[in-house]
């Protein structure tokens, strides 16, 4: 016997070479150094080529075959990457590597949204330059980032302020001006009067106030550019369709931008309006209304402070003008309000030949805050029985009268069911309503416009829109200067081709005095220029653009970063876009991704008409304005990761961890006072003291064991509440696989590919009985776990299931030690490879100890993903026994058939199936009835594919 003894990171190994038996025994400690094997293995790379860099160079990019690009949103360098930051990239990073793992040559690209109002802001605060600021940023973040073992292709890498990029930004710019989807004119827009700058309407919350510095919004008129989003809205509405497709985009996300578009079929309405206050008169009040139909509920009209005709009356009514002067601090939601006693409405229906005299009593008029005079007519029917808004209005001025109700869920139109309470959905017209009693309100709502427009022409059906025009402007620097040149004589000129990009100048005065407002207004040297036209004086523009602008665009550059001349390549446009998936937080759902649709939809049509996303199976539209390409096939939206907070009880004052006990954890103690600390999980900030510095934890349990521990929390979709105690569980599993990796046997150098499909088929030895039982069940669940963690890997959503699958074989290989040591090998093999999207390192640790010489686990052109082999079939075992409980008490025990494996372990597929077959079952059918219906359960806990499965069913 010879050995050789092997030092590796963190043990040393020793391979036993017995010349009798030719089989390799391996003796190692048992200590795992995770965060020496980040080092070890970060050093490795760094002598490898990217992956899949090679498949994706511009002149290689027709001929890449599988391709798949995967993209995570690129982050705004504020200097600190955040959980939330490392989950969304972590999640784009295991997709991307399991996609590798198949076969494909993925693209996974990463750069920096740089451009925007904070490095500014800073720049002023330190008194430097914000791309210095920005660039100090970029490298510390990108650090980080390469810390989590992320396989970024970082030969692509750019920020949105390198002007090789927003050359192209203006490039765009000037295309779509060219193609008449740009102007600049007069508006009134919300000033910030915190940043000095002007915000687009979905950039100003509910309350009024900026979404960035939270400043109280003005309103001023300057002259903006816009990008005519609006030209597209059919094209952008109508495609939502496509991407719902299969799920391929989240519906929350689907309904947000179908809401912000804001299609509505309605109708205006005149109101006869009659003034006893002076000389009495008569006069129609024209309004809006998304719901026709209900206009057999309006019960008071209601007008706005702000609307012209309220500004007229206050003129001749002291009482009412004091009201308007005093409501102007009020918030928007604010149920106060003016009766104007003299003045009553006439509601058109009256005027109908069906509707009996007396029908519909003379409606009185309010003048209400919670009416905005920006929207439409500035005045509005007041439903109460159909309008929550309305509803609370109502009850506050007339808290003893009833509701009349024109709509009804009911198919008979019955109202008794609604309990004097708003209902706001579609339904059945109400016996009130007369020859429309029961009849879908959709089809009433068309026929009401109809009658009443023929009977009086006070009715007129409309198509309205919420969507407007994009406001790109900026007054302010840090950001893609407008390539337009301002002139006398010629007025606006796109800047030349061959002088662009148009860069930012320095102005480094401006930072050290730390001086507001845009320095770019004063830097004469930059804004004085030549036409291009007459070649007379003339002015640079010296608004810079929105930097929603960059990011609607950069997925196309990723492709083509190198290109001078264009945005991106016809040729790089064909091969990769639109991009395979997306993956991002759903605070983007509306803005962001309206705009990158836009963008898309415009940019193509005008340079490659003939490219067609492949969901339309090359079929083009007719109008320009109709193409019907995405720029993203799938989106992943992940949850937010909320941070463990510890709060007083007392106080309800947030605590630092310094003020906190944790020697229990389970019990935090206040120091101060000793008692039971409150804790919660919220969203993290500086103020509740609940950050968590990721550098810090994957420094402490290495990066692999983070990736595993945010993944296996919670589902990618839902909220992650960090609880750092919790990855004591993923360590554990860690050193068990390395451990069970130490132990395993190589049984030795074989030609063929093991085949459990043959190898099952064949009659097992005389005397071996048990080994078999032990070897069917060890594959077994290799072959099921293969299903389940492919499947979790293509859905997404449930990637925290890979890991509770990946530790289920880990435990049955442990078990099963009589197994044969081929079949442990190839198990472990394939355990292996199925870790290795989540723990990289780790599992190329564990490769080189199970094929020693082999190549990388990721190395390019093999195909090392695991697949089913067939031999389920042969391994017995067609049922199992499964506890039935219900509420966590035993109500039966059945027999259901084993998991088919096209279903994935954990899904609402999987827990559909169980409840299917238990149900079958007549011991099932007798005693889960009443109560105890399994098929009334809020939530199904299922355990060991289906061996216990427990149904939590509200009490009544």
């Amino acid at each position: 016997m010879h050995f050789v003894a092997r030092k590796i990171t963190g043990q040393s190994r020793l391979w036993f070479a017995d010349t009798r038996s030719s089989v390799l025994r391996r003796s190692y400690a048992t200590q795992l150094d995770m965060p020496s094997l980040d080092r070890k293995w970060r050093q490795i790379r760094k002598r490898q080529k990217p992956l899949g860099a090679d498949h994706h160079r511009s002149g290689n990019l027709q001929s890449a075959e599988n391709r798949m690009y995967i993209l995570s949103m690129f982050p705004y360098p504020s200097g600190n990457l955040h959980l939330g930051h490392l989950r969304v990239y972590t999640i784009a990073d295991v997709i991307a590597r399991f996609r590798r793992l198949q076969g494909y040559n993925v693209l996974l690209p990463m750069g920096w949204d740089a451009f925007g109002l904070p490095a500014e802001n800073a720049a002023i605060e330190r008194g430097i330059d914000p791309a210095v600021w920005t660039r100090d940023n970029i490298a510390r973040m990108k650090e980080q980032l390469e810390s989590m073992n992320g396989s970024f292709d970082w030969s692509r890498e750019f920020a949105t302020c390198d002007p090789e990029f927003y050359k192209h930004t203006q490039k765009i710019f000037l295309l779509l001006h060219k193609h008449g989807l740009v102007s600049q004119r007069k508006a009134t827009v919300n000033w910030d009067p915190v940043d000095n700058t002007v915000l687009a309407n979905e950039q100003v919350d509910s309350d009024g106030r900026s979404w960035r510095s939270g400043a109280k919004i003005v309103q001023r008129e300057l002259e903006q550019w816009f990008f005519h989003i609006t030209k597209f809205k059919e094209s952008l509405l109508r495609d939502l369709d496509k991407l719902g497709e299969g799920e391929a985009w989240p519906e929350r996300v689907l309904t947000m931008q179908k809401n912000w578009l804001g299609r509505t079929e309605g109708a205006y309405y005149e109101f006869p309006i009659y003034s006893e206050l002076g000389e009495a008169k008569t006069q129609n009040l024209k309004l809006y209304t998304t719901r026709p139909e209900t206009i057999f509920a309006a019960q008071f009209i209601a007008l706005s402070p702000h609307s012209s005709i309220v500004q007229q009356m206050a003129k001749d009514d002291p009482r009412l003008r004091d009201f308007v002067e005093r409501v102007k601090d009020l918030p928007p939601d604010t149920t106060e309000g003016y009766r104007v006693s003299y003045m009553k409405a006439t509601n058109p229906l009256t005027f109908l030949e069906s509707i009996l005299e007396g029908s519909f009593k003379p409606l009185p008029v309010y003048v209400a805050p919670y009416v905005r005079g920006d929207y439409e007519t500035g005045a509005i029917m007041g439903v109460p029985a159909h309008d929550a808004r309305d509803f609370a209005f109502w009850k506050r001025h007339f808290p003893d009268e009833s509701l009349k109700y024109a709509v009804s869920p009911e198919p008979d139109g019955s109202t008794a069911c609604l309990n004097n309470g708003p209902y706001l959905e579609a339904g059945y017209m109400t016996s009130m309503t007369g020859s429309y009693h029961t009849t879908s309100s959709d089809s009433a709502a068309k026929d009401v416009i109809s009658q009443v427009e023929s009977a009086s022409k006070l009715a007129e059906r409309c198509t309205k829109w919420r969507i407007r025009d994009w406001l790109i402007s900026r007054q302010r620097y840090w950001g893609t200067p407008i390539p337009i040149i301002h002139c006398h004589t010629c007025g606006p000129q796109p800047v030349p081709d061959n002088q662009l990009p148009v860069t930012l100048p320095k102005v480094d005065n401006h930072w050290a005095n730390g001086r507001a407002g845009n320095p770019l207004e004063s830097a004469t040297d930059w804004v004085n220029t030549t036409c291009p036209k007459c070649h007379g004086p003339a002015k640079r523009d010296t608004d810079t653009m929105d930097t929603f602008v960059d990011s609607s665009w950069y997925y196309m550059r990723f492709l083509d970063s190198n290109n001078s001349e264009m945005p991106i390549s016809e040729a790089a446009a064909k091969s990769h876009l639109p991009v395979d998936i997306y993956v991002g937080g759903v605070e983007h759902a509306i803005l962001h991704l309206l705009y990158a649709r836009f963008v898309y939809k415009a940019v193509m049509r005008i340079l490659y008409p003939g490219i067609v996303s492949s969901m339309e199976e090359g079929k083009l539209l007719g109008s320009p304005l109709s193409f019907p390409g995405e720029p993203f096939k799938r989106l992943i939206t992940q949850g937010m990761v909320h941070g463990k907070t510890y709060s007083d009880p007392d106080s309800g004052r947030f605590l630092t961890p310094d003020e906190v006990d944790l020697s229990n954890s389970t019990q935090p103690k206040v120091l101060a006072s000793g008692r039971t600390a409150t804790v919660t999980f919220e969203k993290m900030s500086k103020s509740k003291h609940n950050g968590v510095d990721p550098t810090t934890f994957i420094a402490k349990y290495g990066s692999d064991a983070t990736r595993a521990h945010i993944l296996f929390q919670a589902p990618v979709g839902e909220v992650l509440n960090w609880d750092e105690d919790k990855i004591f569980g993923i360590t554990r599993w860690l050193r068990r696989v390395y451990d069970l990796v130490q132990s395993v046997r190589n049984p030795g150098e074989s030609s063929t590919e093991f085949n459990g499909e043959i190898y099952f088929s064949r009659s097992a030895p005389e005397g071996e009985a048990a080994q078999q039982a032990a070897n069917a069940e060890v594959w077994r669940t290799t072959q099921n776990t293969i299903v389940s963690v492919t499947n979790a890997l293509e859905k997404v959503y449930s990637l925290n299931t890979t890991i509770s699958s990946l530790m289920g074989l880990t435990n049955v290989l442990i078990k099963h030690r009589t197994a044969s040591d081929l079949i442990k090998y190839e198990a472990t093999l394939r355990l292996v490879r199925m870790m290795a999207p989540i723990t990289p390192t780790f599992a190329e640790e564990c490769w080189s100890i199970l094929a020693p010489g082999d190549r990388s686990i990721f190395a390019e052109g093999k195909r090392t993903w695991p697949v089913p082999d067939g031999s389920l079939r042969l391994l017995g075992r067609s049922h199992i026994t499964c506890a039935v409980q219900v509420n966590g008490k035993l109500r039966c025990v059945v027999n259901i058939p084993i998991k088919p494996t096209e279903i994935a372990e954990g899904s609402a597929e999987f827990q559909e199936w169980v409840t299917e077959e238990i149900l079958k079952s007549d011991e099932a059918q007798a005693k889960l009835v009443g109560d105890n219906d399994i098929r009334k359960a809020k939530n199904v806990f299922l355990v060991k594919d289906g061996a216990v499965v427990n149904y939590v069913i509200p009490k009544i």
